[in-house]
């Protein structure tokens, strides 16, 4: 037979209410009841039911989080990232894909809201004053998107970016092909061509395209064709993988002939031959971020005139194999 809370609350002496608090809201008891009911109740073997605990304080035990491409395998390790640090809280993740299209985000919202308590939407494609209206009817976090009085979590690629162009400069590279794969103005672009022009990297722009391995092989094409440049910047991994295969395809030899850099470092970046350098984005840091603001927003104590301060997630550059010396005949 199942472990109760009232087990629990007998073993420890104490009413189920005050056991039910130390075990679901902590900082309502003392620390020493706190850590003295846990113990019994790990003693005892006791499990949360949290669908039960949903139902009697009003909530649904879920979150939504709607991201723009279930294919990336960037995703996956971040989504997973989430679901662990949620679970431990007792949340379910319920999951949705936008294809970086608006009507295809707008449908997966509408579907997710009523069966969720929060939102978290990546690099949403819904203008501003349709975010802050489905703001006003539940928790909603953003990543990788800024809108006034809407909390967000800031993945900052200038950290990262920065050291790739101070990597390629020393390498003697002084122009660079950034293939673009932004479909509106982003703080990926904007942070690429400010770290390019404050290195001293002449930046060649390509796109914008679908950020995929057909647009690497697309726009790998057009930089072998002219040769004017030494180095490339991918928007994403799937996009740095593309350009190899063509590259390679072509008989280019990457880094001898082009360096090739990327962004995101999922499995593909280290298991890639040669292996890529690429501008980490680590998805157990931005699961903490997005878990943190879902925790404050979420907060029955929260003042509905306040919001969390937005977070940011910080990043770095990973040498590989596909980067090296510029080609001395350029």
């Amino acid at each position: 037979m199942a472990v109760t809370i009232t087990d629990v609350a007998t073993v420890a002496g104490l009413s189920v209410s005050t056991v039910s608090r130390a075990l679901s809201q902590a900082g309502e008891v003392a620390p020493a009841t706190r850590d003295r009911v846990q113990q019994i109740a790990d003693d005892l073997g006791y499990r949360p039911n949290p669908a039960a605990r949903s139902l009697r304080a009003g909530r649904r035990g879920s979150v939504a989080l709607v991201v723009p491409d279930l294919a990336n395998p960037f995703f996956g390790p971040v989504t997973k990232a989430i679901r662990s640090r949620l679970q431990r809280a007792g949340t379910t993740l319920l999951l949705g894909d936008s294809d970086e299209r608006p009507a295809e985000e707008r449908a997966a919202t509408q579907a997710l809201r009523g069966q969720v308590d929060a939102l978290v939407l990546w690099a949403s494609t819904l203008d501003d004053a349709e975010l802050q209206k489905l703001a006003g009817s539940l928790p909603v976090v953003l990543v990788n998107r800024e809108v006034p009085g809407l909390a967000t979590v800031r993945i900052d690629l200038g950290p990262g970016i920065t050291q790739a162009v101070e990597h390629l400069v020393a390498l003697g590279h002084r122009r660079c092909a950034f293939v673009n794969c932004s479909q509106r103005p982003s703080h990926r672009d904007e942070t690429i061509r400010a770290a390019a022009a404050s290195g001293g990297l002449e930046l060649v722009e390509l796109g914008p395209y679908h950020p995929d391995v057909d647009a690497g092989r697309h726009a790998a094409a057009l930089i072998h064709a002219r040769g004017e440049v030494t180095a490339v910047l991918g928007h994403n991994d799937l996009v740095a993988l593309g350009m190899l295969q063509h590259l390679q395809e072509k008989g280019s030899r990457v880094p001898a002939d082009l360096s090739v850099i990327s962004i995101d470092d999922t499995i593909l970046a280290a298991s890639a031959s040669p292996s890529l350098s690429t501008v980490r984005i680590d998805p157990v840091v931005v699961a903490d971020a997005v878990a943190d603001l879902l925790t404050a927003l979420t907060d029955p104590n929260r003042s509905s005139d306040t919001r969390p301060a937005g977070i940011g997630v910080t990043t770095r550059f990973v040498p590989r194999q596909s980067s090296g010396p510029a080609p001395q005949d350029r």
